[in-house]
């Protein structure tokens, strides 16, 4: 279990040079409203998709035209750029004390029964990043479609120092 505020986040930016991760620009919205917005001291970030510099990256449902490996690298693209709008809301990915709640949507034919592995993907991003004693809950559904006809769709809520 993970207490808010507690969980050391000092190095997020140092262990994603030292895993060699380049984030990518931080996403534009494809409609009217924003990447992410600050309450109080939770960050909360739009549906990150896989992305970038709003071109998608894999295009399909998992179980069909997609195998739920390639549904685990559209996750861990997604969460490239969740890294990336984070850092470009606080300037820093130091700045995050804890990964409140993460979510992800697979869009899936209806016999579809691995989106655990699908949602590592962007876990597993987030823990090598952040730290593995920063891991969240997280919410996995899966659903008919999502936008663009991309595979996966995440949000993350993550606490911020003052």
């Amino acid at each position: 279990m993970v207490t808010p505020g507690k969980a050391s986040t000092a190095g997020a930016e140092r262990r994603l040079k030292d895993l060699g991760i380049t984030l990518p620009p931080a996403p534009t919205p494809f409609g009217n409203y924003v990447e992410s917005v600050k309450i109080g001291n939770l960050l909360y970030l739009s549906g990150m998709l896989p992305v970038v510099g709003n071109e998608p990256q894999v295009i399909g449902r998992v179980g069909a035209e997609l195998s739920a490996d390639d549904g685990q690298k559209a996750a861990e693209i997604a969460a490239l750029s969740v890294l990336a709008a984070i850092r470009a809301h606080l300037g820093s990915l130091d700045k995050v004390t804890a990964v409140a709640k993460l979510g992800v949507y697979i869009a899936t034919v209806g016999d579809f029964r691995d989106h655990p592995k699908v949602a590592d993907g962007a876990s597993d991003i987030l823990a090598k990043v952040f730290g593995s004693d920063m891991l969240s809950g997280r919410v996995v559904l899966g659903v008919a479609s999502i936008p663009l006809g991309l595979p996966v769709e995440i949000e993350l809520v993550v606490q911020v120092a003052d």
